[in-house]
């Protein structure tokens, strides 16, 4: 097996590149939705002020859309570079969204993109609002291709494992494309943009306030970027609400661990923080149900039997079976070719335990807990700071509508320091989705230590110094492109 530094550095490399990209990619789901909105209010007020308004927000969007794709193209390299033997195994199913997303989905976006951002003066105000759309269209498309991806890594679907050509390969495409995680993964990540993206608007806008500039774009925006946001946020909380069922019902350790729960049961309580609870209420969340059995860490590494009778196989009866998978697999590998009646026996071992083939890799039943504290607390940061973004938003709507909000100079500045807080709600949850699925990067069917590279430690080590230069100098040129703007304000009517 691999040594575990090389696991360490493949993971943080591939854990920077993400953070990274994620700092651009809600921006972008978000201001999209607010200036094709901003640009429909002028194509029926027929206001120039609107298209002054939407221009602005335009030209934002488009320096985090440029800077936003360097980040993603680098992310899906060190598929290749950093976890090739992952690439080989599921290559065929991983494969197959990744390529949707960049030839129809990105290709949309890229070419109404340039039709948007260049055709203000060169084609029909209807034209160019449904090129704007399209953009935001597009980019919505892109991600829900990608999560497609992902969520195939936490709940796979739709394969079968090819002993022949060591690889799963996919049997139902639309079991892939319909994974009840998908959707709600797809929706969540969406409407997590449209909230940063509102929060942006309204932060920007809060100091042009401060600053005593551009009063009526100024209130205009926060208008807008509020009901989107509040919108947007009430979904979000919904496909929260969805996620937390699938979480429970396929990636129990991941919730036992964002709970911190080690012991669970009926009417499981849910931990707001260490000390304080409700109970009942994570058995709810998680099954829709006050008495649904939430299994906790204990439960899970130990094995369990349901209320109705379910029983669940311990962390070392699933290691046996994986290991009894793998000798089957190795069996039939050697004994194809030259004696197919004892290779067909060892084929039919395999097949009933290819399920548990990734446990076969795990040396302790340790291994299969995540890092609890980290979860738990990133877990809270996504929750808290969204609740608090909300509040915000109503906040900010209703002072704005009451004629208030200008001269309300301390709303003015809370807004404006949030821009911070709704990029770290999106990270942690993100920590929560990938960290708290350790130590897998196919849930059950692959841990990381089997699918990482065989290269260097020291060269891993290098790329990695060298993508935290390039990645923060990156993020350094978008801030100071996006400040200057900023100062510059909106062009004059």
């Amino acid at each position: 097996m691999v040594e575990s530094a090389l696991v360490d550095w493949s993971r943080a490399q591939f854990a920077l590149t993400a953070a990274y990209h994620w700092i651009f990619v809600p921006l972008t789901l978000g201001l999209a939705v607010v200036m094709a909105v901003m640009e429909t209010i002028y194509v029926v007020k027929k206001d120039d002020f609107w298209k002054r308004t939407a221009k602005f927000w335009m030209k934002l969007f488009a320096i985090n859309f440029a800077i936003g794709i360097a980040t993603g193209i680098i992310l899906e390299f060190e598929f290749g570079t950093n976890w090739s033997n992952y690439s080989w195994f599921v290559g065929d199913i991983f494969g197959a969204p990744l390529a949707i997303e960049g030839i129809f989905a990105f290709f949309m976006e890229a070419t109404f993109f340039a039709v948007m951002f260049f055709g203000w003066e060169k084609i029909s105000k209807k034209l160019h609002l449904a090129s704007t759309w399209f953009v935001a269209i597009g980019s919505a498309i892109s991600a829900l291709w990608i999560l497609i991806a992902n969520s195939w890594m936490q709940h796979p679907v739709g394969m079968e494992f090819n002993p022949d050509t060591v690889r799963h390969e996919m049997v139902d495409f639309w079991a892939l494309v319909l994974n009840p995680v998908a959707v709600s993964k797809f929706f969540h990540a969406v409407f997590s943009g449209w909230m940063t993206g509102s929060i942006f608007v309204i932060g920007v806008s809060c100091w042009y306030l401060l600053n005593k500039r551009e009063t009526k774009f100024a209130l205009a925006s926060i208008r807008v970027a509020a009901i989107v946001g509040i919108i947007g946020t009430m979904a979000l909380m919904l496909s929260g609400d969805s996620s937390g069922i699938h979480v429970g019902k396929y990636q129990p350790m991941k919730l036992a661990a964002a709970e911190g729960l080690e012991d669970g049961g009926t009417r499981a309580p849910f931990s707001i923080v260490p000390g304080i609870e409700i109970p009942g209420m994570l058995s709810i969340l998680a099954t829709h149900d006050i008495n649904g059995y939430v299994p906790g860490i204990n439960q899970i590494l130990d094995g369990y039997t349901t209320p109705d009778g379910v029983r669940h196989l311990s962390a070392e009866e699933k290691m046996e079976r994986g290991r009894t998978a793998l000798s089957a697999f190795e069996k039939y590998r050697s004994l194809k070719d030259i004696n197919p009646a004892a290779a067909a026996s060892a084929r039919k071992v395999l097949d009933e335990n290819v399920e548990y083939f990734g446990y076969g890799y795990i040396d302790n039943p340790e291994e299969l807990v995540p890092n609890v504290t980290l979860i738990y607390w990133a877990f809270r940061v996504m929750v808290g700071f969204g609740m608090f973004l909300l509040l915000l938003m109503i906040l900010v709507l209703w002072m704005e509508w009451k004629g208030k909000i200008e001269n309300m100079r301390w709303l003015q500045w809370i807004s404006l320091l949030s821009i911070p807080l709704v990029y770290l709600a999106g990270q942690a949850g993100w920590i929560v989705a990938e960290a708290g699925r350790q130590p897998w990067t196919i849930e059950g069917l692959l841990p990381v230590k089997a699918a990482v590279s065989s290269v260097s430690v020291g060269a891993v080590q290098t790329t990695f110094f060298i993508f935290v230069a390039v990645f923060t100098l990156f993020l350094v040129i978008e801030m100071r492109i996006l400040i200057k703007a900023i100062k510059q304000g909106p062009e004059v009517e």
